[in-house]
């Protein structure tokens, strides 16, 4: 990246993870001025076994692909080749396969450590200018641009952008200063996120089994000398969340395992334990004038079906098809190109991620039983399985072009 050395760009970015360094990476090719603004300084992550992963659907591994990066990340990354569903004390269950989608993965267990470096990197690459740390202190649209209020180390800043992007989370500090609204739904969950060291190997089989708190997700890890690894997000009531963070790792483990089963033999090891409570946000708008949202910032969905990141992957990839054509980058048109392109899918991931936990994190009487019919109709009827399947993948609608296969 360049260093600041203009006042006037056609898109500020406001966030530096991974949603804002894949859009600085994927609007490169269109010879536009960016700026990008990161509050927070650059981690200092090292690679360990039991580092945090986020699992990319088949859509965002071909985006990442496309933006060339694939090759850099593959390495480190483990296949999802099939899918088991399930929820205890049931027999019900869903499977999906890499085979039955034509695929050789359904996707890919990816160390955020290794995405975040390799989207960074990238972006850094690109004529982009980058402030970080810096805070965004004002934004105000006035007309044919936004004037932008910028802290930095150095002092404060004035700029003018076309477009300004808010991925800044879902506690957005750009839809705070627009006095723009969001609708949320508390949980009431936690979720436990770590890793366990398994008697088996998970053998590319991502498991969500459901429990009467919420899900138990456990995706394979890369195996090394010391034996198989495996990711674990499990969900558990907020009232019940520091019951579960104080146990010792041996009883962790064995609580970890009893909600889960016999499928992978017994849990030998743990990780470092993080906890996050759940709660869907959805922005009440995805434009306003000369404004975006995209990614957390847009929605921050429940971690069930791991489509959180690989919706806002899809809002990336959409951008940039949304800026390719020259022209003022924040006209009214683009903007609401933008959020018809947006509407449809972001409303069918979020409300099938919110319809998941509701309906499997709920006791009512008579319910267990049609849960139990519904997944076995899930794995036995082709149309209903495909519809599914092909939402996970991250193709259930119109796909843009950066998460296209060529050739």
């Amino acid at each position: 990246m360049s260093a600041v050395d203009a006042d006037v760009v056609d898109v500020a970015i406001v966030g530096g993870g991974l949603v804002g360094a894949s859009l600085a990476v994927a609007l490169a090719p269109l010879n536009l001025r960016v700026l990008q603004v990161e509050s927070a300084p650059p981690p200092a992550a090292a690679a360990h076994w039991d580092e945090r992963c986020i699992a990319l659907n088949a859509a965002s591994q071909q985006i990442v692909a496309n933006l060339g990066l694939w090759d850099r990340i593959a390495p480190f990354v483990v296949p999802i080749t099939s899918t088991h569903i399930s929820e205890r004390g049931r027999f019900g269950v869903a499977r999906f396969t890499a085979e039955q989608a034509g695929l050789p993965a359904l996707g890919y267990n990816v160390p955020i450590r290794v995405l975040g470096e390799q989207f960074t990197d990238a972006a850094m690459q690109t004529t982009a200018q980058l402030l970080r740390p810096a805070r965004l202190r004002s934004l105000q649209p006035a007309g044919d641009s936004v004037h932008l209020g910028i802290d930095t180390d150095a002092g404060e800043r004035t700029l003018r952008a076309q477009l300004v992007i808010a991925a800044d989370g879902a506690r957005s500090t750009v839809r705070d200063l627009l006095g723009i609204g969001s609708a949320s739904r508390d949980y009431q969950q936690t979720a436990i996120v770590t890793a366990v060291r398994t008697q088996r190997s998970a053998a590319g089989v991502a498991y969500e089994r459901f429990l009467p708190s919420g899900p138990l997700a456990i995706l394979p890890k890369p195996d090394d000398a010391d034996g198989h690894a495996c990711s674990l997000v499990w969900t558990v009531g907020a009232a019940d969340a520091a019951h579960y963070l104080a146990l010792d790792d041996a009883a962790f483990l064995a609580a970890a395992h009893d909600a889960f089963g016999e499928r992978l033999g017994r849990f030998t090891a743990l990780g470092r334990r993080n906890a996050w409570p759940l709660e869907r946000v959805l922005s009440e708008r995805l434009a306003s004038p000369r404004v975006l949202f995209l990614g957390n910032a847009a929605q921050s969905l429940h971690p069930v079906a791991a489509q959180g990141f690989n919706l806002g992957l899809r809002d990336v990839a959409t951008l940039a098809d949304v800026l390719a054509e020259p022209g003022d980058c924040g006209a009214s048109a683009r903007l609401a190109d933008y959020e018809a392109r947006r509407a449809s899918d972001r409303a069918r991931v979020a409300g099938f991620t919110d319809g998941l936990v509701r309906l499997f994190s709920n006791s009512i009487p008579g319910l267990r039983g049609l849960r139990h019919l519904g997944l076995l109709a899930l794995d036995l009827t082709p149309p209903a399985k495909h519809a599914v399947m092909q939402q996970n993948l991250g193709y259930g609608s119109a796909a843009p072009t950066l998460a296209r296969r060529h050739g």
